[in-house]
């Protein structure tokens, strides 16, 4: 089924995405007719203008990539919606939310209607999926004895697992984890915030297993 091209329309500067799109409708079932109508104002690469939003995650997940990621929220940890939107640029092929079921979604700018978020009740519970699911749980935290990430491989088949802001991983985190990875830093603080040390670490597994790698 070929792909849809994109209309080319006229929009303001401060807009973004594309207007209604122009003359006859393209015929294929992924466009929404809503925004064939309307116009895509989403945040969507270009590739899914005027796409149903099933069509997008049926799509995504055709091609999601073998990590996963975990954070802790035993808080309400703020950071969550942004470590949702990144896990989504990156692909990952799900988000795991332990504790509290209810995050902040602010800050996944509706990403979270294209990345799959699984919620767990406790460590134990989420460990136990890991292991069924035969995925490394790898820390992410500057602890005592963990290895440097940026010379450490990281497993294709894995769970990236954060803390809280501020504390960071939890004891029973940290015991699940076969692995703990800090991320390099030379100033004064002592921890970056966990939507960022997220980031890098999502970057530092596809540098590892996409970029320059062909599946």
């Amino acid at each position: 089924m070929p792909k849809p091209m994109v209309a080319v329309v006229d929009v303001g500067k401060d807009e973004i995405g594309v207007g209604p799109w122009p003359g006859e409708w393209p015929e294929d079932p992924r466009l929404d007719p809503d925004l064939l109508r309307d116009g895509d104002r989403r945040n969507v690469v270009d590739r899914y203008r005027y796409w149903h939003q099933d069509a997008v995650v049926a799509d995504l997940d055709l091609h999601r990539h073998d990590f996963h990621v975990a954070i802790e929220n035993w808080q309400h940890d703020f950071n969550i919606g942004s470590i949702v939107r990144t896990a989504n640029a990156f692909l990952a092929r799900e988000v795991h939310v332990i504790g509290r079921r209810r995050w902040n979604r602010r800050g996944a700018m509706v990403t979270d209607r294209y990345q799959h978020v699984r919620h767990h009740e406790d460590l134990e519970g989420f460990a136990a999926w890991a292991r069924e699911h035969g995925l490394e749980v790898v820390g992410i935290d500057n602890l005592p004895g963990a290895v440097p990430l940026e010379s450490t491989r990281l497993p294709r088949a894995c769970v990236l697992l954060f803390g809280q802001e501020g504390p960071g991983l939890s004891a029973p985190a940290h015991a699940a984890a076969g692995t703990v990875c800090s991320i390099a830093q030379f100033g004064s603080t002592r921890s970056i915030n966990a939507g960022a040390a997220a980031a890098v670490a999502m970057h530092t597994w596809v540098r590892q297993h996409v970029v320059g790698h062909p599946h």
